[in-house]
């Protein structure tokens, strides 16, 4: 409870007291910029904005040139020369617009504080005519109607950024978005096992306990199309441990997949895509490097730290006839990430 007394003042049940008003300090002071002083250092920054939002707009134009004139292509480095310039150009339209708008604001945009008083929500005439003086005052000040040259810089830049987005996205309308491709691979029973990217038949006997081979499809290197995607589906770690660690091999109909300790797995983590290759031969754990989801092998390739929700797809894999690693069938269930259709069937 509290009582106010002659002198405004808040009178506590403790009897503490505390001002029932405070006095309006008002506004700081403004301390001007060394670009509001000096014409020299506001000239300087103007040449700096307008190449930022020069260099956004090349950035743009550097963007739709490279989706048409770079096509990804069907190798690695074609692939590889498209993303960085599509990723360097897309980088510098949206740097140069950010950094040269932030620069435009924070220096050369006047910084004072104003304050006006509350009044009724339809103002006179008058006032009405007072605000509209304002903002042209303000305008002013801003510089705006004096640096044409930066104000069509940067509408020029904002106006070109959206060709960066809207024309690799157009340009994939009608591609092929059929997700039935990612549910099988190239796998297929009797396949061999074969060596990446030396590209040999791996015997199960040269497979010695603690072993990591990177492992491609049989026949992947004959293909004349989509080598490089059917290779992104169908990698494969091959693992092999002491069979007395193993303490899941078996399909779910209870059907073995592995041969005397040697088990293979998708190297594509069920996170986000990323090759899942480091190898922890004391504990049987496997690591995506990209966020860190582990795995373990002993254990059907369960998750057992990190992000991703699934196991490791298993390849299954027994020996022909002449002792060498063969598939029994392709995966079982789709490889990768999970996307809105995840049934094989």
């Amino acid at each position: 409870m509290s009582t106010h007394d002659h002198n405004d003042v808040v009178v506590h049940a403790d009897g503490e007291t505390t001002p029932a008003r405070f006095e309006n300090p008002g506004l700081h002071e403004h301390t001007p910029r060394q670009a509001d002083v000096d014409p020299r250092v506001t000239k300087r920054v103007e040449r700096q904005v307008l190449a930022l939002f020069t260099a956004s707009i090349i950035g743009t134009i550097v963007v739709v040139w490279a989706y048409f004139a770079l096509p990804p292509g069907e190798t690695a480095s074609s692939m590889r020369t498209s993303n960085i310039v599509l990723g360097v150009g897309l980088a510098v339209c949206l740097l140069g617009i950010g950094i040269g708008g932030n620069y435009f604001i924070k220096v050369l945009m006047s910084n004072r504080e104003y304050t006006e008083e509350r009044h009724a929500q339809r103002s006179s005439d008058e006032t009405r005519e007072v605000a509209v003086q304002m903002l042209q005052d303000g305008a002013q000040d801003s510089g705006l109607t004096r640096r044409k040259a930066l104000v069509g810089a940067g509408v020029t830049a904002l106006a070109l950024f959206p060709l960066s987005i809207l024309v690799p996205l157009l340009g994939n309308v009608g591609s092929d978005w059929n997700v039935r491709k990612f549910k099988h691979t190239m796998w297929k029973k009797g396949m061999r096992l074969h060596t990446d990217p030396t590209n040999r038949p791996i015997r199960a006997a040269d497979v010695t306990i603690g072993d990591v081979w990177h492992v491609i499809p049989e026949g992947l290197e004959e293909l004349e199309h989509g080598k490089l995607d059917e290779k992104a589906k169908a990698v494969v770690l091959l693992v092999r441990l002491d069979p007395r660690d193993l303490r899941s091999d078996q399909s779910p109909e209870g059907e073995t997949w592995s041969h005397d300790g040697i088990v293979a797995y998708s190297k594509i983590c069920t996170h986000v895509g990323c090759p899942v290759a480091l190898y922890e031969q004391q504990t049987h754990h496997l690591l995506c490097p990209c966020h860190q989801s582990t795995f373990d092998v002993a254990d059907g390739c369960k998750v057992v730290f990190g992000p991703a929700k699934r196991p490791l797809p298993q390849l299954p894999i027994t020996v022909d006839d002449e002792g060498y690693l063969v598939a029994q069938s392709d995966f079982t269930e789709p490889i990768g990430p999970t996307f809105w259709e995840r049934a094989t069937k």
